[in-house]
């Protein structure tokens, strides 16, 4: 929301493109085909949205820049931002094809909008710089969340120095938060910092997060269950489909009842998953090669629960 405000008041323009199955919170301008809790509840668009706030939003298929494209077209000289989570996962992973972020860069760029990067899954996850150092694309502006607050409430965006100095008190672009600058979540935020600088760490954790992807696919060579698995660093979903998930069309058509089935075994043998087909598994530091295995059994067993 404030990064949306922030672009709109440096472009003196007023709409912005999202992308149908990625989730930037639930500010009026982004409830549409906004995936996460709205996909799980089959909720297109969310009533209360006055018709004049959403007609500002574009929506395009994630991974289509074509779209994108025929949007600034139809939209010249109109269209403010472009916001996007680098890595969707808020449909379940789904990870930018090869040239679509870069695609976004250069769009943003030759019309005179701003790209911002929804981090608030992605950042310090995949790697200390996030996505847009994971991928090499540096957006105008990047909403972060959850991680830097080390688990304790705390958002932040930030970005180009001539468009922060925008920000109030150096601008008129209006910023507050009750809990802004939290001392505790601070704190704990600094600390959560130091310890993912620490050297290897994100080799360790990729190196966690594969060995549990490789289980859950033999566990599918195994039991011959028809799913696929997508991992970003330690980012996975276990999408309940034949065929590979690219965007929030191909989510939608996952089989959310054999997914409920699935987490229901799990949760029976003592492995809690996200409730939802939608939603993506972290692999964290905190989990043991112990907890790996494990999960990779219970995965096992339940597959063939749900398969026969």
């Amino acid at each position: 929301m404030s990064a949306v405000r922030l672009a709109r008041a440096a472009t003196s323009r007023d709409m912005i493109i999202k992308f149908e199955g990625c989730y930037h919170g639930h500010s009026d301008s982004f409830l549409s085909e906004a995936g996460s809790g709205l996909a799980t509840l089959g909720i297109a668009a969310c009533p209360g949205v006055p018709r004049a706030l959403a007609e500002l939003t574009f929506n395009a298929p994630y991974n289509n820049e074509e779209a994108v494209e025929k949007l600034f077209e139809l939209h010249r000289d109109k269209i403010a931002a472009v916001i996007v989570e680098p890595v969707a996962a808020n449909m379940g992973v789904v990870p930018p094809k090869a040239g679509f972020l870069k695609a976004l860069r250069d769009l943003c760029s030759r019309h005179g909008a701003l790209l911002i990067f929804d981090e608030v899954i992605t950042g310090f996850r995949v790697c200390y710089g996030g996505a847009q150092t994971l991928f090499g694309i540096t957006p105008d502006l990047t909403t972060l969340g959850k991680i830097i607050g080390g688990g304790l409430p705390v958002a932040a965006y930030g970005g180009r120095r001539d468009l922060m100095d925008r920000v109030a008190p150096l601008g008129p672009v209006y910023q507050a938060g009750t809990l802004s600058g939290n001392p505790l979540a601070m704190s704990a935020g600094i600390a959560s910092l130091d310890l993912l600088a620490a050297p290897g760490f994100y080799e360790s954790l990729d190196a966690r997060a594969s060995r549990l992807e490789d289980g859950i696919n033999g566990a599918l060579r195994e039991t011959g269950v028809s799913a696929t698995t997508v991992r970003v660093g330690s980012l996975l979903t276990l999408f309940f489909s034949r065929e590979p998930v690219i965007d929030y069309a191909g989510a939608k058509k996952c089989n959310t009842k054999q997914f409920a089935d699935f987490f229901n075994a799990m949760i029976d043998r003592g492995n809690l998953l996200a409730p939802s087909q939608f939603e993506a598994m972290f692999v964290s530091a905190a989990h043991s090669d112990a907890d790996i295995y494990r999960t990779i059994v219970t995965t096992c067993e339940s597959l063939v629960l749900i398969s026969g």
